[in-house]
């Protein structure tokens, strides 16, 4: 972590001379959230260590934000970054300790010396573009670029401060009535919907950050924040200064709608062709040491420095997805990319080792008659960014239930694909993830349009709306075979009957922020508390008839509910860092508990239980399988996906999707892959999404939702 560099009050009276090993040398800067020390590790390293006040150490919300700040700072440490060293975030006096990294923030840069020229504005939005890329790579939005967060470094800039950053499958939310971010650098979405912000909120910051750096003002300046706020929803940036061939560019960057906004990639092809032309780039000579004064400016030229409604619809047939208008910008690549993915969408998905007719599955359960043949839908409404449909089928495998952004819900033919019905959304329709997938509960299929605060109940024949109950925006809901509950902003719980959508019962029989977990045959429903210091966990069997306490069993650590398999809650335990180090089993009825510890911690794990086995993937692709009951792991398996869904079980097989589109299956009893799809996301603007629905299996079909927007439908026998 660089210098924090801040005009506000002094350090502390007492500082702590050491922070875990470290001692602390030197005051670098002070901010809202700590001090910022200069040390050294014992190999004589140079680390800035962030240590926090002593009155935000005894806030439980705050410690869980900074145990976030490192998670997220951690996951994109690279060479955009200042990579993390070493952290505590259970310390008395939480800190987190970077590597140093000498030289000014933007914002001191055009505070010392005025606005940096057309060319350095050029390399520094190149430079800021693969930052954006690195880091929403790693499934991070940072939600609050500026220029004081924006380091110069003698190679480049450095994306620095990483407390206020959400990892998309972060459980800790935006609270209710709270402005998260600097409002002159904010996106309008974070005014409106805080808890649908997403990359492109960052690209909007982006926008801002070079305004700033080219004329020395923001492009919504204001002495009041309430103005500021307004003008960024509603008025047209002031480009005033601007060089003209960076107007257009920093324009799309500011676009009110999230989709109008280009990606890091499309920026990084833009800025760098201006900045360095279209000769061969050699990069600038290094200096050996980065603190050695030189004449000229210290950066950048590559010197060292110094210091609304839904709609329903109802169509027999799957309607092909116009292309939306575009921004100024043009990019070969981009547009050739778009075209070999509207080509795509005709053809049905190929298995890697190919499908023969005589392999093809016969159709599922109910279809008899009706050959079933690889296929692939789009669905998606939206042109760019995260377009992954979120898929799930009704008990008896005959219906095909979707969301997508753009798409509150359509129902497909699980043998073709052809869409039945849909509810379409007005807007982009927000982001679509496992929890935002339809539900068949009830006989009805349950969805909750994102951002839209409701939960609609829909008939599965025509689509038509039967009842509507207001529910969180953030979508914490359980589902059981006949009802939903949900947890309100006041921390109530409610649950509703999924066929009327009456209300059962509402009361408190769990803390606010349990996770619940809704047990099949909806007998039992299951919360689970973390204390507020993450030292131990409450589990609560509730009735689910009723709302009753049945039982209630504390345990130690940090933990979160997988799922409810053989009389037992399976959970998850994870440290401080928010790593998964143990499976934990709660037997129901005799209250035992069986942990079992994990050879190597898992970062940003997800899970699923079937029988006693508990299949956990993790990012940088380790898909591994624990049994639960006996307490002991039974495979690992290196699947080469980075990022993928949650896994999930079905005939054998272990299913799940990686973030460029492919369908993995892995033999779950041998961990070994069995097969896999083509990747669909190998080429043009949408080729990384950080958050994917998984997979469904029906039978011998296999479904899935890929980032292009697509939905498709592949046979289990030809993933081997």
């Amino acid at each position: 972590m660089p210098p924090l560099r801040s005009t506000g009050p002094g350090p502390e009276a007492e500082q702590p001379e050491y922070a875990g090993q470290y001692l602390l040398e030197s005051t670098l800067g002070t901010g809202g959230m700590g001090v910022v020390h200069l040390a050294a590790s014992a190999s004589g390293l140079r680390l800035a260590v962030k240590v926090v006040h002593a009155e935000h150490a005894k806030d439980p919300e705050f410690r869980a934000r900074f145990r976030q700040e490192v998670s997220a700072a951690r996951r994109v440490s690279g060479a955009f970054t200042a990579s993390v060293v070493d952290a505590d975030p259970a310390a008395a006096r939480p800190w987190m300790a970077t590597l140093y990294i000498p030289g000014p923030t933007l914002a001191e840069e055009v505070k010392r010396n005025g606005p940096l020229d057309a060319a350095q504005v050029r390399r520094l939005g190149a430079g800021l573009a693969e930052a954006l890329r690195d880091i929403h790579r790693a499934g991070v939005v940072h939600r609050d670029l500026k220029p004081s967060n924006v380091l110069l470094a003698a190679d480049g800039p450095k994306v620095i401060d990483f407390g206020i950053s959400r990892p998309y499958d972060s459980d800790l939310r935006t609270e209710t009535g709270k402005l998260i971010g600097t409002p002159p650098f904010m996106a309008p979405e974070q005014f409106q919907a805080p808890r649908e912000v997403g990359p492109a909120a960052d690209v909007f910051a982006m926008g801002a950050v070079l305004v700033h750096a080219a004329t020395g003002n923001g492009p919504f300046d204001s002495d009041s924040h309430y103005i500021v706020a307004y003008q960024v929803v509603h008025n047209e940036p002031d480009l005033t200064g601007v060089p003209d061939d960076l107007v257009p560019v920093l324009r799309s960057c500011l676009a009110k709608k999230p989709e109008d906004r280009p990606t890091p990639d499309e920026l990084m092809a833009e800025l760098r062709s201006a900045a360095y032309g279209t000769e061969a780039f050699i990069p600038t000579q290094r200096f050996r040491n980065p603190v050695e004064k030189v004449p000229g400016r210290p950066w950048p030229g590559g010197e060292a420095g110094g210091g609304g409604a839904d709609v329903p619809t109802h169509r027999r047939e799957a309607a092909s997805v116009a292309p939306r208008a575009r921004r100024p910008l043009r990019w070969a690549a981009a547009a050739a990319a778009l075209v070999a993915v509207a080509g795509g969408t005709v053809l049905g998905v190929r298995m890697a080792g190919g499908d023969s007719p005589a392999a093809a599955p016969t159709a599922p359960a109910g279809e008899v008659g009706r050959p079933f043949a690889p296929w692939a839908v789009p669905l998606a409404a939206g042109g760019s960014g995260n377009r992954t449909p979120a898929c799930s089928v009704d008990a008896a495998g005959k219906a095909l239930y979707c969301a997508a952004p753009g798409v509150t819900a359509a129902r497909l033919d699980p043998v073709d694909g052809r869409v039945l019905w849909s509810v379409k959304a007005r807007g982009a329709g927000g982001r679509v993830a496992d929890d935002g997938q339809p539900r068949v509960s009830g006989g009805l299929v349950l969805v909750t349009p994102p951002g839209a605060g409701r939960l609609d109940a829909l008939d599965p024949a025509t689509g038509a709306t039967r009842w509507t109950r207001p529910v969180p925006t953030r979508g914490a809901l359980a589902y059981g075979d006949a009802s939903v509950v949900f947890t309100t902003d006041s921390g109530e719980v409610r649950c509703l009957d999924s066929a009327t959508g009456k209300e059962r019962w509402r009361g408190r029989p769990a803390a606010a922020g349990a996770q619940w977990v809704a047990v099949p045959g909806g007998g039992a429903l299951y919360a689970v508390s973390v204390a507020a210091d993450g030292a131990t966990s409450l589990v609560t069997a509730v009735a689910a008839d009723t709302g009753k306490v049945l039982w209630t069993k504390r345990l130690p650590g940090g933990l979160g509910p997988v799922g409810v398999s053989g009389g037992a809650l399976v959970l998850l335990a994870a440290d401080a860092d928010s790593f998964t180090t143990a499976v934990v089993r709660l037997d129901a009825a005799t209250r035992a508990v069986r942990r079992t510890p994990l050879p190597a911690p898992v970062d940003q794990a997800q899970a699923t239980v079937d029988g006693d086995a508990v299949y956990v993937f993790g990012a940088g692709g380790a898909l591994l399988a624990v049994d639960a009951r006996r307490g002991a792991q039974l495979w690992r398996l290196e699947t080469g996906a980075a990022r993928a869904s949650r896994p999930v079980v079905g005939g054998g097989r272990v299913y799940v999707t990686a973030s460029d589109g492919r369908l993995l299956a892995v033999d779950a009893a041998r961990g070994v892959l069995t097969g896999q799809t083509p990747p669909r996301m190998a080429s043009g603007r949408d080729t990384f999404t950080p958050s994917l629905s998984s997979p469904v299996v029906a039978g011998a079909v296999v479904y899935g939702g890929a980032p292009d927007g697509v939905v498709f439908g592949v046979g289990v026998r030809g993933l081997g």
